[in-house]
C-alpha cells in the first residue's frame, strides 16, 4: 500500500508542476501541452487512488 501511496503523491506533485508551468508559459503550445499533461496526471492520480480504495475494502 505504501507504493500506492509513493505514486498517488508524485503523481500529485507532478500534476501540480505542470499546471504551474501551463499557467506561467507564454507560449499556446506550450500552455496548450503543459494543461494536457496536468490533465492526465490528474486521472492517473484518481485511478491511483481508486486501485488504493478497492485493495482497502477488498480485505
Amino acid at each position: 500500500m505504501r507504493d500506492y501511496q509513493t505514486q498517488l503523491e508524485k503523481l500529485r506533485k507532478d500534476a501540480a508542476e505542470c499546471a504551474l508551468i501551463r499557467d506561467l508559459a507564454t507560449d499556446k503550445a506550450k500552455q496548450e501541452l503543459f494543461g494536457r499533461l496536468a490533465d492526465h496526471l490528474s486521472v492517473l492520480a484518481d485511478q491511483v487512488e481508486a486501485a488504493m480504495h478497492e485493495r482497502k475494502t477488498a480485505r
